[in-house]
């Protein structure tokens, strides 16, 4: 995934249990198997690459994250789309070379997706990226993991996404602070993560810059193209890591004024930062505001 992973654990007297790191490497080693668009034969790249209107059997992960990814995609009305590969790879933010960034089709592309139990085809030549959703899946899944291996009090992250279990040894929460997008003054909003998870997504991670434009990795499907939109980051609080990474994917790409009607209407915890002429503006949906 390009990426770092940690475990923070109150352990038993008698310690960890034993493999816990072997654990959680089986966990991101399956999910890169399935998921991952750097590896040729990885399950998601063996299914772009098949004939179209072909069915073909998926793995149990796999199917889990396209049923939810579609899922998004179909209540955010598009702003979440698991088959937008193609404009992925087309800015230079997937596993393909950077090409001439030209406007592509409007939207929904992941209509273009069916699933049928365990098997899916695509009906045109869409592709599906799962970086706007794998990566929250890999925590939710090695939450499972620890937990089948008898843990009950720890925090896991993979990337900035995390979740936390239980408590700490001192009794307290797992509290986390959500990150400001650098260069902002904001005020700092401290979570407790005890069985919730916490992921953000903004335009300050993955981004290269143009003619004085910021070109972020998050990419709007209406356009084909990244947003430019003034959101800086959103933040989203849910039980789900998966949801969480895809639903703050899904408001990054609608916008401020959207994104909160979407929040609102899906019962979301979520922070909107928006870049100002004088800083920077701050969202708290009702859900999170009735957390705090």
């Amino acid at each position: 995934m390009g990426t770092t992973w940690s475990l923070r654990a109150g352990a038993p007297e008698q310690g960890l249990p034993a493999g816990v790191r072997e654990r959680i490497e089986a966990v991101l080693g399956r999910v890169i198997a399935q998921m991952s668009n750097w590896e040729p034969a990885s399950d998601i790249s063996r299914f772009n690459r098949a004939p179209l209107g072909t069915w073909q059997y998926i793995p149990d992960d796999f199917r889990a994250v396209l049923q939810a990814g579609l899922g998004v995609a179909r209540r955010s009305g598009g702003a979440f789309d698991p088959a937008i590969g193609q404009c992925v790879d087309r800015w230079g933010f997937g596993p393909a070379r950077r090409e001439v960034a030209t406007k592509s089709p409007a939207g929904g592309f992941w209509t273009a997706i069916e699933l049928d139990g365990s098997r899916a085809r695509r009906t045109a030549d869409v592709e599906l990226d799962f970086c706007g959703i794998a990566k929250g899946f890999a925590v939710d899944a090695v939450v499972h993991a620890l937990q089948e291996a008898g843990l009950r009090h720890f925090i896991v992250e993979i990337g900035g996404e995390l979740r936390g279990v239980g408590v700490k040894p001192d009794g307290q929460p797992w509290w986390v602070d959500i990150e400001a997008p650098p260069g902002l003054a904001l005020p700092r909003t401290r979570v407790a993560l005890s069985g919730l998870a916490v992921a953000t997504s903004g335009d300050y991670r993955r981004y290269f810059e143009d003619a004085g434009i910021r070109h972020a990795h998050s990419i709007d499907p209406q356009t084909g193209a990244p947003v430019l939109n003034a959101v800086a980051s959103v933040t989203i609080l849910h039980e789900s890591a998966m949801l969480a990474d895809a639903w703050a994917t899904a408001l990054m790409v609608s916008g401020p004024a959207r994104g909160a009607d979407l929040a609102e209407r899906e019962g979301l915890a979520a922070l909107i930062v928006t870049r100002t002429l004088g800083g920077a503006s701050e969202y708290l949906s009702p859900a999170l505001t009735a957390m705090l």
